[in-house]
C-alpha cells in the first residue's frame, strides 16, 4: 500500500486504521477512484489545494476529521448528527401540511437517519445532503425556501434603497480626520476605505434582513451598525483590496438576504477595475444562494442583469482567460454542488477560476470551518466573513508560500520569447519547425519522452541545414500544468512564424530508441502524435493556421487519426480517460 500522510499519522503502518481511514472516503462517497465522474481528481484538487506529505484533502475541519478518525463515536460527533436530523423535521413541518406526508416523509428521513450514522464515518454536511436529497425528490418542492430567500433579498434591498441609508452611509461625522499634508489622492483612498468598511459592518446586523419587522432602522441606528467593530486578522488584506490594481476575486456566496449585502461590496470592488466572480450553488440547498435563485428572484435578476453567467462546466484554460479579458467586472459561475463547500465535488470550472484568481473571499461559518479551520494550504490567499456569537470576524488564510502560479501576463511573456527567436530565425533565412510529440500523455513517463523528442530532434539536425525548430520539451518549467503549457503554445503556434509543423510518428519513435541503441519498449510500440491529448488539440490549432497560411506545411500522421485524445484530466497531462486504466 502507498505511504500517505495525513497530520502525522503514516497510512501504510497499522492495517485497521488504513481500513477506517479508505471507509472514510467511501462512506462520504469521496473517493476519486471509487466515484470518478463526480470526485476531482487529485490534479484538479491540487489546483485549489496545495499537497504535502502525499496526504489526501477531505472537505471538513481538523476537529471534525479527528472525531471520525478517533472511532469512538463521541458525542459532539452524534449532537452534530442530531442537529442535520432536526434541521430536516423543521423543514417538513414548516413545508408539508398533510398529516400523512408528514409523518411519511419524517419516518422515511428517520430511517436512512439511522442507517448511515451507524458507523459514525460520515461528515455531517454529507448526511445533510443526502436527507436534503430525500426530501427533495420525494417532495418534488424545487426550491423549498423560495418564498422565504426572496422576502429576505426584497427587505434588505429596500433598506439599502432608502433615503435613510444613503444619508448615513455619505455623512462624515468626524470619521474623515484628515492631516493638513495629505494628498488628494490619499484623501480618495481613505474615503473608499471608509465606505468599504461601513458596507461591511452591514453583515453584522443579520436582523436587516432576517426579521419579520418591517420598520426600517433610524439614522442613528444605522451609525451605531457602522460602529460594529471587526475582529480577526483579515481586515488589512481586505483594505489592501483598496489600493491594488486589478485584481480577480473568486466571492463564495452564502445564504440569501446577506448576499445582497454581499453583491453591493461585489459592485463596490468592481468599480474600483476589479473583476468579482460571484460563486453560488449549482441547485437549491436550504437558504444557500443558488443558480435558479439569480434567475427567479427579481431582486437577484436586478443586481446581476449586467453581469456575464458562466455555464461551461469545463471550461478550459485559455477560455477562462479570454472571458476575463472582457469589459465585464462582474461574472456568475455555479460551484458545481448542491451543499456546503466541497472542494472535492466543484466543478472542472470553478477548479480553474480557483486557480487563476488573486484572492477568494470565502462567506459564512460553514465556509470558515472548511477553509480555515483546516490545516490544509490553499492555492490561493483566503479570507472569510461571518457574524459568529453576534460580532462580525474576518479571518485571513494566506496561501501555501511554495505554490507556484503562472499568471496569464507571465506566460504570454514566455510565448513572446519565443515568438521572438522565431523572428531571429527567420531573418536568418532559417525554415522554422515546431515539433509536437507526446510528452506527458503515457503517464510517469515523461523524462523518457523528453530524452525521445531531444535525440530525434538532434538528429533532424544533423540532416538538415539552416532549420530551427521549436523543442517543446525545453520550455516546461517546475509548477507547471498541461493549462499552462497549451495556454503558452497556442500563442506560439499561431504567430504564423511557423513553416513546418511536424507531428512525432511512430517511425520517429522507433528511429530516436534506434539512435539511443535501445529496443523499443512495450508502452513506446506504435505510439505517436494520436496518442497525446494535447497533439490532438495542436493539430486542429494547426488546421486552422494552416487555413491561414496556406504554405505551412503538415507532417506527420493523417489527420484522421487524431480523435482518441479529447480532454486532459484536469491538471494533468494526460487524456482523462486514462486516468481509469
Amino acid at each position: 500500500m502507498k505511504d500517505e500522510e495525513n497530520k502525522g499519522v503514516r497510512v501504510g503502518e497499522n492495517p485497521d486504521f488504513d481500513a477506517w481511514f479508505f471507509s472514510f472516503f467511501l462512506k462520504n462517497h469521496i473517493d476519486p477512484f471509487a466515484y470518478p465522474t463526480t470526485v476531482g481528481s487529485r490534479e484538479q484538487i491540487e489546483f485549489m489545494v496545495y499537497p504535502e506529505n502525499g496526504e489526501r484533502y477531505y472537505p471538513c475541519s481538523d476537529k471534525m476529521f479527528d472525531s471520525i478518525m478517533s472511532r469512538q463515536y463521541l458525542p459532539s460527533l452524534k449532537g452534530h448528527y442530531e442537529q442535520v436530523f432536526n434541521k430536516l423535521i423543521c423543514m417538513i413541518d414548516e413545508l408539508i401540511d398533510s398529516p400523512y406526508d408528514n409523518q411519511f416523509l419524517k419516518a422515511l428521513i428517520k430511517i436512512k437517519y439511522d442507517d448511515e450514522i451507524r458507523t459514525g464515518l460520515l461528515i455531517p454536511s454529507r448526511l445533510e445532503k443526502r436527507l436534503y436529497q430525500i426530501f427533495s425528490s420525494r417532495t418534488h418542492i424545487e426550491n423549498p425556501y423560495s418564498a422565504e430567500k426572496r422576502a429576505a433579498n426584497k427587505k434588505i434591498q429596500k433598506f439599502l434603497d432608502s433615503e435613510t441609508f444613503k444619508k448615513a452611509l455619505n455623512q462624515i461625522n468626524g470619521t474623515l480626520v484628515t492631516p493638513k499634508d495629505l494628498s488628494l489622492f490619499a484623501l480618495r483612498e481613505r474615503i473608499k476605505e471608509i465606505e468599504f468598511q461601513r458596507r461591511l459592518t452591514l453583515m453584522a446586523k443579520d436582523s436587516l434582513w432576517t426579521h419579520k419587522n418591517t420598520k426600517l432602522p433610524s439614522l442613528s441606528q444605522i451609525k451605531e451598525i457602522f460602529k460594529t467593530p471587526i475582529k480577526g486578522n483579515g481586515l488589512p488584506q481586505l483594505l489592501e483590496l483598496m489600493k491594488a490594481q486589478s485584481q480577480k476575486i473568486l466571492w463564495l456566496a452564502d445564504e440569501s438576504g446577506e448576499v445582497v449585502a454581499d453583491l453591493k461590496i461585489a459592485k463596490f470592488l468592481a468599480d474600483l477595475g476589479h473583476i468579482v466572480i460571484f460563486a453560488v450553488k449549482e441547485a437549491p440547498f436550504f437558504k444557500k444562494v443558488c443558480l435558479a435563485d439569480t434567475r427567479t428572484d427579481p431582486v437577484l435578476v436586478k443586481e446581476f442583469e449586467n453581469a456575464h453567467f458562466i455555464h461551461e462546466k469545463t471550461i478550459s484554460k485559455n477560455n477562462l482567460v479570454k472571458l476575463l479579458k472582457h469589459d465585464k467586472h462582474l461574472y456568475v459561475v455555479s460551484d458545481g454542488t448542491r451543499e456546503n463547500i466541497n472542494l472535492l465535488l466543484t466543478s472542472t470550472t470553478f477548479s480553474r477560476i480557483f486557480k487563476e484568481v488573486d484572492c477568494v473571499i470565502s462567506r459564512g461559518v460553514a465556509q470558515k470551518k472548511r477553509l480555515i479551520d483546516s490545516h490544509f494550504q490553499f492555492t490561493q490567499d483566503i479570507i472569510n466573513i461571518r457574524l459568529e456569537k453576534k460580532a462580525l470576524w474576518v479571518t485571513y488564510k494566506p496561501r501555501h508560500p511554495h505554490f507556484i502560479k503562472f499568471s496569464h501576463e507571465q506566460l504570454e511573456e514566455m510565448a513572446n520569447k519565443i515568438i521572438d527567436q522565431m523572428k531571429t530565425a527567420k531573418k536568418k533565412g532559417m525554415t522554422v519547425m515546431f515539433y509536437s510529440g507526446i510528452i506527458g500523455s503515457i503517464p510517469g513517463k515523461i523524462d523518457v519522452a523528453k530524452r525521445i523528442m531531444q535525440t530525434f530532434i538532434e538528429y533532424l539536425h544533423q540532416q538538415s541545414t539552416d532549420l530551427f525548430i521549436i523543442n517543446p520539451s525545453h520550455y516546461y518549467e517546475p509548477g507547471m500544468d498541461a493549462d499552462d503549457l497549451m495556454f503558452m503554445w497556442e500563442i506560439v503556434q499561431r504567430s504564423r512564424y511557423i513553416d513546418i509543423w511536424r507531428f512525432q510518428t511512430s517511425d520517429d519513435i522507433a528511429e530516436s530508441f534506434s539512435l539511443l541503441n535501445k529496443k523499443v519498449p512495450p508502452e513506446w510500440i506504435g505510439k505517436d502524435s494520436t496518442y497525446s491529448t494535447g497533439c490532438t488539440k495542436e493539430i486542429r490549432i494547426a488546421q486552422e493556421v494552416q487555413r491561414e497560411n496556406p504554405e505551412m506545411q503538415l507532417i506527420g500522421p493523417s489527420l484522421d487519426k487524431f480523435m482518441r485524445r479529447n480532454e486532459y484530466g484536469v491538471g494533468s497531462m494526460y487524456d482523462q480517460r486514462l486516468a481509469a486504466s
